[in-house]
């Protein structure tokens, strides 16, 4: 997040109304060790993190004035929660069965999972602007997806083991040219112009999510639900593309990985009903909360 002018992390209720400062209880409480400056560099640091945010919370609610830890959400800007990832997002295409059928035919539904990547350049935060592109493309397109946010390294990860390597979980929009996705016969610069990668509004730990194949994804433009379904309907389960991608590649804290989207893009309808200047995406998938954002 960012206040007063400051980058930090902070911890917000399950509400979303209202962000713990952690780095002010971190120093009046006088913990020892460096406070992450970022939180990539505090998914990087493991389980200890985790267990301190946790030490922290409970610090604060145990202080007479805990209230002078906690901001309204309406005072803080909130960023996009890994703002710069290390290397590329990984993203999984053709993953939902309806999406694959409005793109094509049942003849495209792939028997191995498909992977693209995005541009890290791409990634941008809740309630900031995504560019309209003038003049590259005419044809921006909305995907609302479930994103895995990787907690430790690991390479040739066992199909039982993948769940223990992830951190957390958040929302992505992967947005989308797609007429130069059709004109250049691959994917990573339709998928990779500047800020065509809105992520957030918060990562939720793992913890706080027990069953990730059961949530619902709606995306909603202009306020009307262009897309809904649950995370059960995943062709290629979650586990699945921990241990698929991680065969031969190496990954790494604070990697995201976007599970790819249900039915009800704009170039599913006919005619296509790509995004125009002024409007609004909001993509909500429970436990986790609303990435909202407007095209300009």
């Amino acid at each position: 997040m960012e206040f007063n002018g400051e980058v930090r992390i902070g911890l917000t209720d399950e509400a979303q109304l209202y962000v713990i400062d952690l780095l002010k209880a971190h120093e009046v409480k006088g913990e020892i060790d460096i406070w992450p400056s970022t939180l990539l560099e505090g998914i990087e640091k493991g389980e200890d993190f985790v267990r301190t945010v946790a030490r922290l919370r409970d610090w604060v609610f145990t202080q007479r004035n805990s209230k002078d830890y906690f901001i309204p959400m309406k005072e803080v800007k909130l960023l996009a929660p890994v703002q710069r990832p290390r290397k590329n997002i990984f993203c999984v295409g053709k993953n939902y069965r309806e999406h694959v059928l409005e793109m094509g035919s049942a003849e495209d539904i792939p028997e191995h999972i498909m992977i693209f990547t995005k541009a890290p350049t791409t990634v941008i935060g809740h309630e900031e602007i995504i560019p309209i592109h003038e003049g590259v493309t005419n044809q921006l397109d909305y995907e609302g997806e479930l994103a895995i946010v990787i907690g430790k390294v690991g390479k040739c990860i066992a199909l039982d083991d993948a769940m223990d390597y992830i951190f957390g979980y958040t929302i992505v929009n992967d947005v989308t040219a797609r007429d130069l996705q059709k004109r250049h016969k691959q994917f990573f610069l339709g998928k990779s112009l500047d800020g065509t990668c809105p992520m957030g509004p918060v990562i939720v730990h793992k913890s706080a999510i027990d069953d990730p194949q059961n949530l619902k994804v709606k995306t909603l433009v202009n306020g009307e639900v262009r897309q809904f379904a649950t995370t059960e309907l995943m062709i290629f389960s979650i586990p699945e593309i921990i241990s698929t991608i991680s065969k031969g590649m190496t990954l790494e804290p604070g990697d995201i990985i976007a599970t790819g989207t249900p039915a009800g893009v704009g170039k599913g309808f006919d005619p296509p009903r790509f995004l125009t200047e002024g409007d609004v995406v909001e993509v909500s998938i429970e436990k986790i909360g609303t990435l909202r954002n407007t095209i300009n």
